[in-house]
């Protein structure tokens, strides 16, 4: 008597239009639901570590050294890097900082396309924050928070249903498109209040390399913004008429 074939769970099959519907609603929850603003406070601190890793990793791409990396509580933070290229280096490490956001979003827009890719994503984010932790991270409250970030990154990436990585690279994706625009004053700002004290913005920096006005360098990176996530939500679009 031949044994029968076991039977196959039902496979579910997951879309990207699941995948923004849900990380849309999740994202109306946190303005719109009593006191679920809390929530969004370490989304903020996310939109954070990512501008200041475009800082860091600008700077060691042109061949500098990225030293530290510093977040605070108040969602402020600093990279520092010891580097000897000219003005345009400098001005180019600002730059870094402030588009940092938007290219990941894009790129994570990109990758919440499939499952597959979703889960990719979470896991090379899990594994490069990790290094980012054990190299550069040099506060107590920095290293808290990337580590908690970690462990979420990585349980998602290794234990959530397929949809759910979906979903969850594709809200990160909308939370960083919209501290683009939540956080766009500070690009038309001269000076800037961190816990580390006063200091010129990143506007102000590129002005002061490069000697065109801050406000002028504000509005060409808020372009440039805008292009990266216009891109990025074209490559998901794309998907959603497949």
């Amino acid at each position: 008597m031949k044994p029968r074939p076991r039977a196959r769970k039902p496979h579910h099959k997951t879309s990207p239009l699941q995948a923004l519907l849900a990380a849309t609603a999740l994202t109306l929850a946190l303005y719109l639901i009593p006191h679920a603003q809390l929530l969004a406070w370490p989304l903020i601190l996310i939109s954070t570590v990512v501008h200041e890793l475009g800082h860091g990793l600008s700077a060691l791409l042109l061949g500098g050294r990225f030293v530290a990396l510093y977040v605070w509580p108040d969602a402020s933070g600093r990279a520092l890097y010891i580097a000897d290229f000219g003005r345009i280096g400098h001005a180019l490490v600002a730059a870094g900082g402030l588009l940092g956001p938007s290219l990941l979003a894009s790129a994570l827009f990109a990758a919440g396309r499939h499952p597959q890719s979703a889960r990719r994503a979470l896991g090379i984010a899990a594994v490069v924050l990790l290094a980012v932790e054990l190299i550069w991270v040099r506060n107590v409250f920095g290293a808290i928070f990337i580590g908690l970030l970690i462990v979420m990154l990585g349980l998602l990436a290794r234990r959530a249903s397929p949809l759910a990585a979906q979903i969850g690279v594709v809200f990160l994706a909308v939370q960083l498109a919209l501290s683009v625009f939540s956080r766009s004053d500070y690009l038309f700002m001269r000076s800037a209040v961190t816990a580390a004290g006063v200091g010129p913005s990143d506007t102000g920096q590129i002005a002061a390399a490069l000697y065109l006005p801050y406000w002028f360098w504000g509005g060409l990176i808020a372009m440039a913004s805008l292009m990266l996530l216009w891109h990025g939500l074209r490559t998901f679009a794309a998907a959603l008429k497949r």
